[in-house]
């Protein structure tokens, strides 16, 4: 089993928690399921002025994942639920939950001995939402250092963009970790503004 954590930090804010389980095991080739909970707040502009919209999601999704001389590739799908409330200076309103189906594909590739290519694309139908994510590295000093770039989108209108920089799978005793740190575009912000990321895992 690996255990994991995210946090993405800027005008809006998101945190995930989860566990990857292998049947039998994750690092080879055979069964895996993934089971998250996340949660977040989103700042947006409704009839009603200036208002927060605050989500729950969670996901249970079981796949295969196949091992290769040059990397990884794994596929999962299964159910996903959301919750979301929205507060403005009218009030609280509380929206009914919808349940859905999510799609969960990932790649991690080694083009050379000291780089890594990493994608993955999950796509939802609670909130009829998309995510994608691809980032490339060079490893330096037991990190792998490069760039990266993320999209958001989903069904209310949504959309935001990442472009930044990580720093991923370095170690502090037995927990592996990813920073990335850059500019992010989302479509209720004029300008751009940083963002941080950060990302956890351990084996238990």
């Amino acid at each position: 089993m690996l255990l994991f954590g995210s946090l993405d930090a800027a005008a809006n804010t998101f945190i995930t928690v989860g566990a990857k389980v292998g049947l039998p095991s994750i690092d080879r080739d055979g069964t895996v399921a993934l089971v998250s909970l996340g949660g977040g707040r989103q700042g947006e502009r409704g009839s009603d002025g200036r208002r927060q919209r605050y989500t729950a999601l969670g996901a249970i999704v079981i796949g295969y994942q196949w091992f290769f001389g040059w990397g990884v590739v794994a596929a999962f799908a299964g159910p996903e639920m959301t919750a979301q409330m929205l507060t403005a200076s009218t009030g609280s309103t509380m929206l009914p939950p919808h349940f859905g189906l999510r799609l969960h594909g990932e790649v991690w590739a080694r083009p050379t001995e000291g780089t890594l290519l990493q994608a993955t694309v999950v796509a939802g139908t609670a909130r009829e939402s998309v995510w994608i994510r691809a980032a490339w590295g060079y490893r330096l000093w037991d990190t792998y250092l490069g760039p990266e770039a993320s999209l958001y989108a989903d069904a209310s209108g949504f959309r935001k963009i990442n472009l930044g920089l990580h720093a991923a799978d370095f170690a502090i005793g037995c927990y592996s970790f990813r920073i990335s740190v850059g500019v992010q575009s989302e479509t209720d912000r004029r300008s751009v503004a940083p963002y941080m990321a950060i990302s956890v895992w351990s084996p238990w």
